[in-house]
Formats: C-alpha cells, sequence, structure tokens
C-alpha cells in the first residue's frame, strides 16, 4: 500500500456523483411512482422516468438512504418484462410518517399514515365534537402526538380533513354545516397553531375530507389509473363530492368546486341546511335512509353505522328496499347530472352510497345511463371506493405531498 487512493474507486465514486446530480431532479417523481405503486422494480422505474438504469438506480438508491424506500437487491421480475430481472422497489415499512386527522359529525380520529397510503397508528376516535374548532383540533392533536411518542416515528407533516368546504388560501370552513363551528372558521391556522404548540415537525394542511378521499382512491384505491375521476360519498350527514383531473384535485379557483350536495333531486322535497330545498345533502344521506324507511334514529352508534347496518341486515323488509331504492334514483339523478357535465371516465361511491351501490348496483347503473347522455352511449364505470378511512389516508397525501415534489428539501426541516 503506497497510501494513494485507486483511481478506479475514485473514478467510481465521480460518476455515481455525476449520475445522482443528473437525477435528483427525478427524485420526486421516482418516490411518487413507488408510493403509488406504479414502479414495482427499478425496471419499471427506469422506464416511466425515462433515464438510464445506472441513474435510476442512483435515484433509487438516494430515496433508500433517505429512509423512504428499499431496494430489494433480490431479483424480482417485473409482469411482462424480459432480459435480466429487476431489484424491486417498495416503500420503507419503518419509515417516516404523516400525521392524519380527519373530523366529522359524529367525532374525530387520528392516525399516523406511511407512504404508499398504509395506516400505521390510529387513535381511538371520539364520538363528541365540541362546538370550538380549537377545542377540537387540540384533541385530536395530541392524540396524534401520543401515537408519534409511542411508535417514536419521524412526522414530515399534518393533514386535517373535515366536511366542509375549505376556501383557499385563507384555510377557512365555508360551511361546517353539521359541526355547529362558526362559517368561516379559519381550521388550518388552528390546526397549524395546534401541531406547532405538540412539537410536531413540518407544514400542516387542511382539507375538505370528500376531496381528499378522492385523492387518495385515485392514488392507492378504486381511482387508480382513472384520467378524470369522480367521487361522491356521503359519510355521517351530507353528501359530498370531488373531481381529480390528470392525477390532481379539482378545486376550482378557490377551493370551492364540486359542491354536489347542493344539486337539487327532489324539488318538493327536504329543506336543505343552505337554505334551498329538496337538496342531494338531505335527500340521500344516512339520516334520509333512516327517515324514509320509518326508522327512528338512536344515539347508541353513527347514523351512518346505523344506516348501513340497516340496509346489510334488513333489506329484505319492503318499507327498507322502497327506502334504499328512492335514495339510489336521487342519487341516479344527480349522478347523471354530474356526468352530463364532467364526462368523467369513472365513478367512485363512498360511505353509504358504496352500500346503496352493494345492496343493488343495476338499479343505480340503470338510473344514471338513462337520464345521462354520455351514459347512454356506453356507460361510466361506478365502483365502491376501496380503501378504508379514505378520508384519514387523504389527509396525510397533503402532508407528503411537499416530500413528492421534493424530497431531499423537504425532509432536511424535518
Amino acid at each position: 500500500m503506497n497510501g494513494k487512493a485507486d483511481p478506479r474507486t475514485a473514478g467510481e465514486r465521480t460518476t455515481s456523483r455525476a449520475r445522482l446530480d443528473r437525477g435528483r431532479g427525478a427524485l420526486g417523481p421516482a418516490l411518487e411512482l413507488v408510493h403509488t405503486g406504479r414502479a414495482p422494480t427499478r425496471a419499471v422505474l427506469t422506464a416511466e422516468l425515462g433515464v438510464t438504469r445506472a441513474t435510476a438506480g442512483a435515484v433509487a438508491a438516494e430515496l433508500e438512504a433517505l429512509g423512504l424506500i428499499r431496494v430489494d437487491a433480490r431479483p424480482g421480475s417485473a409482469a411482462g418484462s424480459q432480459g435480466r430481472p429487476s431489484h424491486r422497489l417498495a416503500v420503507a415499512e419503518d419509515g417516516p410518517v404523516a400525521l392524519a386527522a380527519q373530523i366529522h359529525a359524529d367525532g374525530f380520529r387520528a392516525a399516523l399514515v406511511g407512504l404508499g397510503g398504509r395506516i400505521v397508528a390510529t387513535a381511538p376516535g371520539c364520538e363528541t365534537v365540541d362546538a370550538d374548532p380549537a377545542k377540537v383540533l387540540g384533541s385530536v392533536v395530541e392524540a396524534g402526538a401520543e401515537l408519534l411518542r409511542t411508535t417514536g416515528r419521524r412526522c414530515v407533516g399534518a393533514g386535517l380533513a373535515v366536511p366542509s368546504a375549505v376556501a383557499e388560501p385563507a384555510g377557512l370552513a365555508l360551511n361546517p354545516l353539521h359541526l355547529a363551528w362558526p362559517v368561516g372558521a379559519p381550521v388550518r391556522e388552528i390546526f397549524a397553531e395546534c401541531v406547532r404548540a405538540a412539537g410536531i415537525g413540518g407544514p400542516a394542511f387542511a382539507g375538505n375530507d370528500v376531496n381528499l378521499a378522492a385523492l387518495a382512491e385515485h392514488r392507492h384505491g378504486a381511482g387508480r389509473g382513472a384520467r378524470d375521476l369522480l367521487c361522491v360519498a356521503t359519510g355521517h350527514r351530507g353528501v359530498g363530492g370531488a373531481l381529480v383531473l390528470d392525477g390532481r384535485l379539482h378545486t376550482g379557483s378557490s377551493g370551492l368546486a364540486l359542491e354536489v350536495g347542493h344539486l337539487t333531486v327532489n324539488p318538493e322535497g327536504r329543506p336543505c341546511h343552505c337554505g334551498s330545498r329538496g337538496c342531494l345533502d338531505v335527500e340521500a344521506d344516512p339520516l334520509a335512509l333512516l327517515v324514509e324507511a320509518g326508522r327512528e334514529p338512536g344515539p347508541e352508534v353513527s347514523l351512518l353505522q346505523q344506516a348501513n347496518d340497516l340496509l346489510r341486515t334488513q333489506y329484505g323488509d319492503p318499507a327498507v328496499r322502497r327506502a334504499a331504492e328512492a335514495l339510489i334514483d336521487r342519487l341516479g339523478l344527480g349522478l347523471a347530472g354530474l356526468v352530463n357535465i364532467l364526462n368523467p371516465d369513472r365513478i367512485i361511491l363512498g360511505g353509504l352510497h358504496r352500500t346503496l351501490l352493494d345492496a343493488d348496483p343495476g338499479r343505480l347503473r340503470a338510473v344514471v345511463a338513462d337520464r345521462s347522455l354520455w351514459g347512454q352511449s356506453g356507460g361510466v364505470p361506478i365502483l365502491p371506493c376501496t380503501l378504508d378511512h379514505n378520508s384519514l389516508v387523504g389527509a396525510a397525501e397533503l402532508a407528503w405531498q411537499p416530500v413528492l415534489d421534493d424530497p431531499l428539501g423537504a425532509l432536511s426541516g424535518t
């Protein structure tokens, strides 16, 4: 040994650094491909990024060094691939997490969500929601902070899902109709203050719960692969809608697009909280089903669970069947109007609407096809949402987005 560096080793390091420098701009796109399951191997990643195999390898190695993905050196062939098998890629199971919080009419829940939309841990949900948003958000953030302390996970940020349109850029909850919160409550600012006070690092975000459910389903569930995805769902109260275009939520000029709950589907129907009558919001939600079926809502469990249980266990009861058919027809009428306007390539349904679809898929699809111009020419696939807690997963997607955009930059500050 003469103490001199091996020129080949030095050259290899220089080449590796050059490849990584060229591929650094591909770190975000590469992470999103693995995050959404579209790049299960390094060969697929290479093809999707349009880079050399060596550059893709350097990018994957950097993401692994950041603790975001795992590269399995044991070869595994991608479906349909030819030639030498490629290394397999997966999100790091023990990697960072995002804190996700969801508020709804019957309570709240906190969770930690990793890359890939994996729920790592959840806190027991509260069953009452105070009229003061600061108290509620403080409680749900503290539940999330306890999860972080227990698991010891690194947190990249926090996301909040609320049953209200959230106006941008201020992050105001404009119509928290079923929460008794003040109109225009600055939920994002309050949430961010609670996150900071709890000592949780990373940025904080807030969005409408159905918007976030649609985002989660598009990336990890029933909406994967759709270009123009329409999501309509009813949770604990009311009806919401969302549209994902080319992988991004369409929220309109100020975050208020797709307020589908206030489409009129029964002109002589129930008064709506918005001041109109017969809106989808009050004609096709859990309370509407219970009332239509002549069932008195009880306090023991949520309205959503009561309505779902009624459909699943008593659908043979004529009164329950008639009520379900009435809601299906109203929902179908609303969906048909949306199909005529938006021309989506897929519709997914969540909450009670998913259960209605399961109960009588033929009736709902027939109503939409009969009432919509494009439905008559071939039909739009109508599918149930497939993710449990999709609004929570979507809230986490908000917090993960800066990491997906710039992994190095985002993680340097957490």
